[in-house]
């Protein structure tokens, strides 16, 4: 089967693309798209952004993505802009006149994802509503020359997008089947429904999942692995919802960071600004919170708060479906509880009470856009000034997401007292024996974990102490 998509109003049509091809390899080939550069082919730097559009209703949700691995069947009856799309003419629009003006670019390598990304906020893009050196984040500029970028994305911060066009032309290729293809031993589909999704995992319990690909997407990329069955659920419609209930916050599978963000936010604001810290906009516009608790990765971001918060996970297959806490999923490093053809569905986070003490903290080496040294997540209840409840989990201390049984049971029944953070903070230190590797030695980390519930404690006697400002 053909992936067909919407350029500039023109439908493209790739007759039996490999599944793993990188838009960016396409775009800088057989269309001829050399604007869109690489840089590093992992989804770091930002320089191969471009905008992909989705139908809903009578709009389309445009969002800056990673096109270095985003794979083929991804963009299937979607619209796309690149940098040559801004162009009408032969002329500069707004937004680059305003960057060649003032000097916004250098050596120029990165400039056109800078273009795509400020012009995205321009036109009111998925996860723009962020400060402007937000939105930018996700783009990396070798010759440090934020400043007139960000002078350029200030005076170009509104430009009407008509997307009339591209509303019919995105009309003219939709037909709401499934869609699949076959490249000599690969296949790959890319199911419209749960119900779809599990019918072929019973047929194929061995393919790959794929929603972001912002961690699939390196294997390929970096460590040229071949996948012989891949299924995409970006287009999981039934995958894709959020709901809000006075008990807590359900996510589907298929929902991305980007989307997800204020929800969680509104459950707490550590929730929001730890999602702000996941990768750059344009990885959180691809990446999803189930696809971050599916991998597996023992630093994956999400996870430890969502376990300090008493999240639970839906497993589905064509059996039927299961609940379990999601600390349980997590078994050892690379294995998960889940059995042939079954899949994420949701997840559930519980809604914190108005009361309830809840730390998120993140320790990278680059404060944007970078791998965690050490995530810690504190869950405590606390009543007339005796810890009566205490959740703990961490990231980066163990070979998975995992709670800290010793100090959760040092802390709970104490006194919320100095006495018993002091006696906590010495029984972390045996919950966990990590690794040393390039991100923190096993002593730094141990020590770390510690000076984060230590953290806590100083915020809650009232010291001034910023949301996720440390930095490893």
């Amino acid at each position: 089967m053909a992936v067909r998509f919407i350029l500039d109003g023109d439908v493209i049509e790739i007759a039996d693309p490999d599944p793993t091809g990188t838009l960016l390899d396409h775009l800088r080939g057989p269309l001829s798209r050399i604007g869109t550069k690489e840089g590093c082919a992992e989804g770091d730097c930002g320089a191969c952004t471009v905008l992909l559009g989705e139908l809903a209703g009578e709009q389309v949700n445009w969002r800056a993505v990673n096109s270095c691995i985003l794979f083929l069947p991804m963009i299937h009856g979607k619209a796309l802009m690149t940098v040559e799309s801004l162009a009408g003419g032969g002329a500069l629009n707004p937004l680059q006149a305003c960057m060649a003006a003032n000097g916004s670019s250098q050596c120029g390598f990165c400039t056109p994802g800078f273009v795509m990304s400020l012009h995205g906020r321009a036109i009111g893009a998925i996860g723009c509503d962020l400060p402007l050196p937000d939105v930018i984040a996700g783009n990396l500029c070798r010759c440090t020359g934020y400043g007139p970028i960000l002078e350029a994305g200030e005076k170009g911060a509104h430009i009407a997008q008509d997307d009339t066009a591209t509303i019919a032309a995105l009309r003219s290729i939709a037909d709401g089947e499934m869609a699949s293809g076959t490249v000599g031993p690969r296949r790959w589909f890319a199911p419209r429904s749960a119900d779809q999704l599990a019918a072929v995992l019973a047929e194929h319990p061995g393919a790959r999942i794929v929603a972001g690909a912002t961690d699939v997407g390196l294997w390929v990329t970096k460590g040229l692995k071949e996948i012989e069955a891949l299924v995409f659920i970006g287009d999981v419609a039934d995958l894709a919802g959020i709901t809000e209930y006075d008990t807590g916050l359900t996510l589907g599978a298929a929902v991305r960071y980007a989307d997800a963000h204020a929800p969680l936010a509104r459950l707490h604001p550590d929730l929001g600004e730890l999602v702000r810290r996941i990768g750059g906009l344009q990885v959180r516009n691809s990446g999803t919170v189930c696809g971050n608790i599916a991998n597996g990765s023992p630093i994956g971001d999400g996870p430890p708060a969502l376990i300090a918060l008493g999240a639970s996970l839906t497993l589905r297959s064509a059996k039927g479906r299961r609940t379990i806490p999601l600390e349980a999923y997590f078994i050892d490093y690379g294995q998960q509880d889940l059995q042939p053809g079954e899949f994420v569905e949701s997840v559930f986070i519980p809604r914190p009470a108005p009361d309830a003490v809840i730390h998120v903290a993140k320790l990278s080496r680059r404060f944007d856009s970078d791998i965690s040294a050490v995530l810690g997540a504190f869950a405590f209840t606390v009543n007339d000034g005796t810890i009566t409840a205490a959740r703990v989990a961490f990231g980066g201390m163990a070979a998975t997401p995992r709670r800290a049984a010793g100090c959760e049971a040092a802390l709970t029944g104490r006194p919320f007292t100095e006495q018993t953070i002091t006696a906590a903070a010495e029984a972390l230190r045996a919950d966990f024996a990590p690794l040393t590797d390039v991100r923190g030695t096993a002593a730094y980390r141990l020590d770390a974990a510690a000076a984060l519930l230590w953290r806590l404690w100083h915020r809650e006697q009232g010291a001034a102490v910023s949301v996720l400002s440390v930095e490893a």
